[in-house]
């Protein structure tokens, strides 16, 4: 027998979409005693399913998060440029690789302000492209760890087999790489866009709000989401502090180059920076539910909190951080960012190899 408090939020929720303005009234009311009492039992398809009045403070937050992403997707698109406008940057594995980072970002935070906005605006689009946005989103998601795992690598490479890094980190080698973190990066997702069109391929023509909750119908898609994320940052916190500890090591011998080696560690350890700033963005979905058991009025302040400290910031962050402290990409970046208006010196193999 179902509980008769599950029936009152699923029928809350339900009518947000289907009742008149005049009945949302008594809806927000009747859900905001529902979430006080019982909002454990809300899911977080409904959570997110929540609709809100438009005021003047929803909407400078959204104005805040579009020009947030706008910025920095400006940004990544003049680093990307950066970095392709040297040919000493496009045939060095390392740079290659940070543009990869780049382009990963700059479609990761496009779907994501797509994504937002949707939401925002409580705009229904057919689950077959809502699929395909999220497809990207979460692929790109999950690429950006992969990729700090393989630029570590590079640099360990370089650190402890100098004589041997022209052979192994050559541009099609790089490319292979690309095409596994591609691989990994989609396998999660993938398989719950799979699992949805032998299950349930009607959803894909349906109309509905564009979340990544929709694809999961069954228990088991749950797990394996979990299990894929824990997996996945396991192996790339291992990845980082095997190359740590090796370049470490190696910089304490007397037969190696110090001070590239030392450089090196910093890079790892900026890498590790750049993987805690990942891992934040899981806490999001748990900071969300947490935030639930709180006042309707509460919750709605603190779950945009969430949403820039924890989501949106450090997807952001990383790459300008990664990107300005290196020392021979910096005056090419300011070169571009400033449209031309400062000069740049050119960038040579030497300073690459060992920041």
């Amino acid at each position: 027998m179902e509980d008769p408090d599950d029936v009152l939020a699923s029928k809350a929720v339900s009518s947000i979409f289907h009742e008149s303005p005049e009945t949302t009234v008594r809806v927000e009311a009747t859900l905001k005693t529902v979430m006080e009492n019982r909002s454990a039992l809300l899911t977080l398809l409904q959570i997110q399913s929540m609709r809100y009045k438009m005021t003047d403070d929803r909407i400078l937050k959204v104005s805040l998060v579009a020009a947030t992403y706008s910025i920095f997707i400006y940004l990544n698109c003049v680093m990307l440029v950066a970095v392709r406008s040297k040919a000493a940057f496009r045939e060095t594995s390392r740079y290659i690789l940070f543009a990869h980072m780049l382009f990963n970002d700059i479609l990761h935070l496009v779907t994501s302000m797509v994504l937002y906005l949707f939401s925002f605006f409580y705009v229904e689009i057919i689950q077959a492209l809502c699929s395909f946005l999220t497809l990207i989103s979460t692929t790109t998601f999950i690429n950006e760890p992969l990729n700090l795992a393989v630029m570590s690598l590079e640099r360990y490479v370089a650190v402890c087999f100098p004589l041997r890094h022209g052979e192994l980190s050559t541009p099609q080698k790089t490319f292979y790489a690309l095409v596994v973190i591609w691989v990994l990066g989609s396998s999660s997702i993938l398989t719950d866009i799979l699992t949805v069109t032998v299950v349930e391929p009607s959803l894909f023509l349906l109309s509905g709000l564009c979340t990544r909750e929709q694809l999961i119908r069954k228990s088991w898609q749950r797990d394996m989401e979990v299990a894929f994320s824990v997996l996945y940052f396991t192996l790339v916190a291992v990845v980082l502090l095997f190359t740590y500890v090796s370049i470490t090591r190696e910089a304490r011998s007397a037969s190696t180059d110090r001070t590239s080696a030392q450089k090196a560690m910093r890079t790892v350890m900026l890498h590790a920076v750049q993987l805690c700033l990942s891992l934040m963005t899981f806490l999001y979905s748990l900071f969300e539910v947490l935030l639930s058991s709180l006042p309707l009025a509460v919750f709605v302040q603190l779950r945009f909190v969430n949403y820039v400290v924890v989501l949106l910031l450090p997807r952001c962050l990383s790459p300008l951080i990664y990107g300005l402290r290196d020392q021979s990409f910096r005056p090419v970046f300011m070169y571009h960012f400033t449209c031309g208006t400062r000069s740049v010196k050119p960038a040579g193999l030497s300073g690459l190899v060992a920041e």
